[in-house]
């Protein structure tokens, strides 16, 4: 429970920076298809922080790990507050890169879940903490719309302040964190398999493959939302709703995703979050209207949570004991760097291409995906029973 309430306060701060990142850049920027430089720095300082928060919390263990990663939070809301009433688009984008520091260490909670849970218990586990999303989907948009213009005329600025509460609140309760840290041989950095050698395997490969893509289709499509309703004349209000609707549609799911998982087995549900993807691809191109963004948005949710929980669930694994962080921090690593180009990438093609390239976009890797997942379910049908 404890994980879940600081998973729920971690996602809130996530959701308010999803709906006014790239709005913020936007004002501060004066090249507008660089608005969304700063969210992508911040996946950039999550992608290089994952494998130093795992090992270090193989060292230190969670609870210090965890409350390190919320005091670098506080300096990252705080400088991106400063840098708003500055009206510094370089600032702006500094705090965001250690914000991103910041998140890699909360997103290790289901992980955490995980390391104490009986191998058949994993999933639900796993699936339990990311429930905090749906408390994050209803605070954080609503908590946006509250302290949005709280420093007014300064936009935005009062939203990142209530990052650095939450972030408060959180340290509080992470005291109450009683897990053990991760499996590590401290005396032997080679333990277990090599990295190469555990990534050659066709597990780990489509595990990490369906995180990747689960992840970085829905960052490209999520990040574009705000600025593409902008355009389509829509305020920033609309916007937050859509994004308060995707975010319930990316966490609702979590209650029975654990379940669906070990009831059809893991590669069955990564498959219905590519077709999630798919349908979302083709609401967003089949119109501009309000109902096609939230929509197309609440579907791309539920690609998101079956593919990235899919993912998470089957890289478990892949991995033995003593490898533990050595896996985690090297998945993480790769999901969020692509996280981190979808996100640079978003930007760009929404001024240079428009919304509909976007969406386009995303049909090439959820493919990959849908092929992969059938191949390995194939190969696992053709094993021999151990």
């Amino acid at each position: 429970m404890v994980l879940v309430i600081c998973q729920a306060f971690a996602m809130s701060g996530t959701v308010m920076v999803v709906a006014m990142s790239g709005l913020a850049g936007s004002v501060l920027a004066e090249d507008k298809s660089l608005a969304t430089v700063p969210f992508a720095l911040q996946f950039v300082g999550t992608g290089l922080a994952t494998m130093p928060a795992s090992h270090l919390m193989g060292i230190i263990g969670r609870r210090w790990g965890f409350t390190l990663g919320q005091l670098i939070g506080i300096v990252g809301a705080s400088i991106a507050c400063w840098s708003l009433f500055e009206g510094s688009f370089l600032w702006f984008a500094v705090g965001s890169f250690v914000l991103g520091i910041h998140n890699a260490f909360w997103q290790y909670y289901r992980f955490a879940a995980a390391d104490t849970a009986a191998p058949e218990f994993k999933a639900k586990a796993i699936s339990y903490v990311m429930t905090g999303g749906v408390i994050a989907a209803i605070a954080g948009p609503q908590l946006f719309k509250i302290f949005n213009d709280y420093f007014a005329p300064v936009p935005y600025a009062g939203a990142y302040a209530v990052i650095v509460i939450l972030c408060c609140l959180t340290i509080v309760l992470l005291q109450f964190v009683r897990i053990p840290r991760p499996k590590i041989n401290k005396l032997d950095k080679s333990a277990g398999r090599s990295r190469l050698e555990i990534a050659r395997q066709p597990v780990f490969i489509i595990a990490v493959l369906a995180a990747m893509v689960g992840y970085g289709t829905m960052n490209l499509v999520m990040t574009a939302t705000p600025l593409a309703m902008q355009f389509c004349g829509f305020t920033p209000i609309d916007s937050a709703t859509v994004i308060q609707w995707h975010a319930l549609a990316m966490f609702a799911p979590s209650f029975f995703t654990g379940y669906l998982i070990k009831r059809f087995g893991v590669i069955n549900i990564i498959l219905v979050g590519t077709l999630a993807n798919v349908a979302c691809m083709a609401i967003n191109l089949s119109g501009i209207n309000f109902s096609n963004f939230i929509g197309g948005l609440i579907l791309l949710g539920i690609g998101w949570n079956f593919m990235f929980i899919g993912g998470t669930t089957l890289v478990t694994e892949a991995y033995r004991p003593e490898e533990t962080a050595k896996v985690q921090g090297m998945n993480d690593f790769l999901v969020f760097t692509v996280v981190a180009m979808s996100s640079f990438g978003s930007g760009v093609l929404h001024a240079k291409l428009g919304w509909a390239a976007v969406n386009m976009v995303v049909a090439v890797p959820v493919f990959f995906v849908f092929a992969g997942a059938i191949w390995f379910r194939t190969r696992q049908a053709a094993a021999p029973a151990p």
